[in-house]
Formats: C-alpha cells, sequence, structure tokens
C-alpha cells in the first residue's frame, strides 16, 4: 500500500492534479482513499492532497508518506518529516532543494514547451505513473472526462513527457477494482438521495455541503428532480418543508451554521409531523470557524435543536458505502415516522474520495406509506396507538389536510386546551417506542478478549478501525471499539453488553467536549474512563489513535 502527497499554493492545481490521479489509479484496478487539505482562500496558502492507493480496502487516510510531489518548496518543508526513510519527493528542477531522496525533473520548462504551464500536474502524474509501475492504458479515457477537449492533447503529451522523464522504482500490484466506484462521501449521500425518490432539494451554498447540491444539479433532469437553490438557509428548509406537505420526497443540506438557521423550521417540521431529511455536513464552528476543515461538534446541537420537545432520528455517516445506504433509509425513516430525519457527515468524508463496491440495487428497500383508512371525517393528527397518524396528501379529495406550527387537535385546528396538548405530546413521542426497534447497534471491531474498548462514530470509523490492526500487529493489545452509526435515539443494547468486559473505555472524537460519551453517560450512566479528542480541524489518523491508546493505557 503507498502513500502520495500532492501539494503546492491554491491555484496550482493540487486539486484538478489529485482528481485525475485518483480515477487513473482506480482504472489501473487499485483500492483508492484520498483525503483533500484546503485553505479558505481562493489564491496561495498551502493546499494538499493524500492519496492512499493498493491491492487491500483502504478505510482512511494516513501520513506516513511514501512520496511528496511538491509544486512548490513549502510543500517539502512542511511534510519532510512525515516521509518515510525510502520515500522520494519528485519536484520542479528549479527548486533549491538537495538529496537522496529528490526526483527533479524541469517540469516548468516541458510545460512552456507544450504551449501550456497548467499541464505541470499532468507532468508529475506521467512521473508517478512510471515510478510506480503503471503504463498509459487509461489516459486518454480518464483526461477526455477531466479536462476540455482543447487541451486534451496538450496534457496528454505532458503525462508522456513525465513518464519518461523518469525511471521505475515499484512494481504493478494485481488489482481488481477497475469496475468499482470512485466517488466523493457527498456524491454517495446525493446518490442515496435519487435512490431514495428524491424529487426536490433546496440548500443555500455553505461549504462543505454545496457538493450535494452541485452534485444534485448536474442530475436533475436525468433524475427528474427539482433543485433549488435558495436564498438562505431559512428559506431552504422552508421550501423542502413546503414540498414534503405537497407529497414530494425532500430533502436540504447545510453545515453548522445553515443549521442554525434552520432550527425553528425543523420544530415545524416535528410538531406538523411533516417528513424531513436534513444532511449536516460538519465543519469546525463557533460561527465561521474554520470554513474548510473538519470537526465532529454539531452531534449535541442536533440532538437538540429547536425550541420544545419532539421526537428526531440522527443517523452519523461511517463512510462512503453508508453515505449512500443510510441516506436512502433517513427517508425511509423520515417517511415511516413522519419526523425529520437528521444526516450527520464532515468534511472529511464529503470531500473525501474512496472506491466502493456498485450498491446492490437488491438492497434498496424503499417505505411504501400505507394507504389511510378512516371512516367519516379526516382526522390529520388522530390519536394512534403508535402515534402514526394518517397522512394524506393535499388535493387527493378524500379530506380536507390541515397543518399548523400552532399546538392543534386531531383535526388540525389551533388549540389552547391542556388535555389535547398533552395527549398530541404523547401521540408524537409513541413513535420512538416503535423506531427504537429499528435503530442499528454500533458495529463491533477486534479480539473477542479485549479489555479496551474503543468507542467512535461517524467518520472516525476509518481511522479506529486501521487502529485496532495496528495495535494488533505493533503491540499485542487487547483492543476492541464499538462504531456508531445511529447516534439518536441511542442504540443500547451492545453497548451495556461490551463495556461489561472493558477494563478501559475510551470515547474517540473530533470535538473539544467528547459529545458522544456525554450523550452515552445521559442515556444509560455508562462513564467512558478516558477521552481521545482532536478538533484542530484536521482527522485523527490511525497512527495518531495508536499514539493516544497506548499513552491512555499505560497510565
Amino acid at each position: 500500500m503507498y502513500n502520495i502527497l500532492l501539494g503546492g499554493a491554491a491555484g496550482q492545481g493540487v486539486d484538478t492534479t489529485g482528481s485525475i490521479l485518483e480515477k487513473l489509479l482506480k482504472q489501473a484496478g487499485y483500492q483508492v482513499f484520498s483525503m483533500k487539505d484546503v485553505m479558505s482562500r481562493v489564491r496561495g496558502g498551502h493546499n494538499f492532497t493524500l492519496i492512499r492507493f493498493g491491492p487491500e480496502k483502504i478505510d482512511s487516510h494516513s501520513y506516513n508518506l511514501d512520496g511528496i510531489v511538491a509544486f512548490n518548496e513549502e510543500t517539502i518543508e512542511v511534510h519532510k518529516d512525515k516521509l518515510k526513510s525510502n520515500g522520494f519527493i519528485l519536484c520542479d528542477a528549479s527548486f533549491a532543494v538537495e538529496g537522496p531522496n529528490i526526483t527533479k525533473i524541469a517540469m516548468n520548462e516541458m510545460a512552456k514547451t507544450i504551449g501550456n504551464p497548467k499541464v505541470v500536474g499532468s507532468i508529475a502524474i506521467g512521473a508517478l505513473l512510471k515510478s510506480f509501475g503503471e503504463d498509459l492504458q487509461h489516459i486518454k479515457a480518464v483526461y477526455q472526462h477531466s479536462v476540455k477537449s482543447e487541451y486534451l492533447d496538450q496534457n496528454i503529451e505532458a503525462v508522456k513527457q513525465g513518464f519518461d522523464s523518469v525511471i521505475k522504482h515499484h512494481e504493478h500490484q494485481v488489482s481488481v477494482y477497475a469496475k468499482w466506484m470512485l466517488l466523493t462521501g457527498n456524491q454517495a449521500i446525493g446518490l442515496g438521495a435519487i435512490a431514495a425518490g428524491l424529487k426536490f432539494y433546496s440548500a443555500y451554498p455553505m461549504s462543505p455541503s454545496t457538493s450535494i447540491m452541485e452534485y444534485l444539479a448536474e442530475k436533475m433532469t436525468e433524475a427528474g428532480i427539482v433543485v433549488e437553490q435558495a436564498e438562505d438557509e431559512i428559506a431552504a428548509i422552508n421550501m423542502a418543508i413546503g414540498a414534503s406537505f405537497a407529497g414530494a420526497k425532500a430533502m436540504t443540506g447545510t453545515s453548522g451554521g445553515g443549521f442554525s438557521l434552520m432550527v425553528e423550521a425543523l420544530g415545524l417540521s416535528g410538531i406538523a409531523e411533516i417528513p424531513l431529511v436534513v444532511a449536516n455536513i460538519q465543519r469546525p464552528g463557533p460561527a465561521t470557524g474554520l470554513p474548510t476543515r473538519t470537526e465532529q461538534s454539531d452531534l449535541s446541537f442536533m440532538v437538540s435543536a429547536s425550541q420544545g420537545e419532539f421526537p428526531r432520528m440522527v443517523i452519523a455517516i461511517k463512510n462512503h458505502e453508508e453515505a449512500f445506504y443510510q441516506t436512502i433509509r433517513a427517508f425511509n425513516m423520515a417517511e415511516k415516522y413522519q419526523i425529520p430525519v437528521m444526516i450527520l457527515s464532515d468534511q472529511y468524508l464529503a470531500d473525501s474520495s474512496a472506491v466502493v463496491e456498485p450498491f446492490d440495487a437488491n438492497k434498496i428497500k424503499l417505505y411504501q406509506a400505507p394507504e389511510p383508512l378512516f371512516e367519516g371525517e379526516y382526522l390529520r393528527y388522530k390519536l394512534t396507538e403508535d402515534g402514526i397518524s394518517p397522512r394524506l396528501i393535499p388535493g387527493t379529495n378524500r379530506g380536507f389536510v390541515a397543518a399548523d406550527s400552532d399546538e392543534h387537535d386531531e383535526h388540525g385546528k389551533i388549540i389552547e386546551c391542556a388535555d389535547m396538548r398533552i395527549k398530541q405530546m404523547d401521540k408524537r413521542f409513541l413513535k420512538l417506542k416503535k423506531l427504537e426497534l429499528e435503530l442499528q447497534e454500533p458495529e463491533f471491531v477486534g479480539v473477542a478478549n479485549y479489555d479496551t474498548l474503543l468507542i467512535g462514530w461517524g467518520s472516525t470509523y476509518g481511522p479506529i478501525k486501521e487502529a485496532i490492526q495496528l495495535l494488533h500487529e505493533t503491540s499485542g493489545k487487547k483492543i476492541a471499539a464499538l462504531l456508531f452509526g445511529d447516534v439518536y435515539p441511542l442504540p443500547t443494547k451492545v453497548l451495556k453488553e461490551k463495556v461489561k468486559q472493558a477494563k478501559v473505555v475510551i470515547n474517540v472524537e473530533q470535538n473539544a467536549t467528547g459529545q458522544l460519551a456525554r450523550l452515552i453517560r445521559e442515556t444509560t450512566s455508562i462513564a467512558c474512563t478516558a477521552s481521545i479528542l482532536k478538533y484542530d480541524g484536521r482527522q485523527i489518523s490511525g497512527e495518531e489513535i495508536v499514539a493516544a491508546v497506548l499513552k491512555e493505557v499505560a497510565k
């Protein structure tokens, strides 16, 4: 397995080069996982892309580098300490750096000779392909989908010149993933929404959620959906609620700051019992925070957002495959229980790319609401044993469908009656009893005879899995983990079983206060022994978790 870093300033084509390279590696049959680290600026600064590839399944990134491709000298200075002893640095011949592991190519001069200074990245791609024992079989097909036609020949020539400029250092590793899918976490969410029957998506652009809207807009005509860029997040969520009330499966997406504006309307979905899916792609806050970085700091907010009390569900995305299937499930839960369902992801998963097995149509089960049965006058908020009232779509001529943000009676008429208020509140919360039977328990990973149990959620899934494998290989520690996807309501059965055996329980989270640990303690009275918390805007790696676990266990 190899790990390559492409680094440079914004505007030097780091992102484009990485995107093309990962496609070529996938076409060569490799598993690929790439992660972007981008500063919040259009030009300058320091950006890099990590691309990890090999014949085995890859769940996360690593900072242990086999190679650095530097488009500026700053990249070498910043990352050289992470390079393995046998690693290499590829850079332009003009750079004032020397060393036995440095390969210099006159990339800038080559690009000028070709007639396009921007093809430097393609020269680097050719050099990397040669170095890792690959051929140029797929370059035309990949570049045809990645650059404008007028620049196609120049880029292909650049790849060939880069290819001829170096020698081969590694042999091709036989892999079988060429026909799998390469997609980002946000693309997987968008694809899952389409598969779930999405008809209306409204949002206001806010990184790192914007690419969901961009992906759906690209597929709008093909998929038969409406995508609306609203004037702000308040309008976006209210548009989605209105579309859902009218019978269309609807969704909105944002990040934490935008979700802050949505919370009153979230309560409207709750009290009016209108199905709604909301994706919160987290970034560090508060306020603007770090717009292009990652964090898991919105869990407590999502669980309690909006004034008052009403049933809701929060699903944390653990990886790219789950981003697809859990988005479908979010729509099913919203439709079945007539509640808002929130998808929690983050910048790490949103912008990272992974190779995943083609999605299985046989696994897609869409909830079909039963035809509302009633005699006499239609009661939209009828008091039922399971709390789920018959839902008619307006315009069916079977009854008048009322909805209001005020408390209401069974008809939907505004009331101030204390007795009916209690009955409607109790009715809505009855849904949770049934919903809790459908919760997915956390995934257990590790050895059966563990004495240390890690607890994580969402995007820490891949790094924790890798950490457990590394711990087994290097230290022989008896480690296991519970990795949560459903976080609210919190599934507790497996948790209560597994903590009995553990001498040490450590929560691993990308926030400053241990929000899942706090939710677990509040729900079950189970307290974690220690916490591994990272909140600098950068995703925790498997190696970082290993070091922190060994430190905590040593105590």
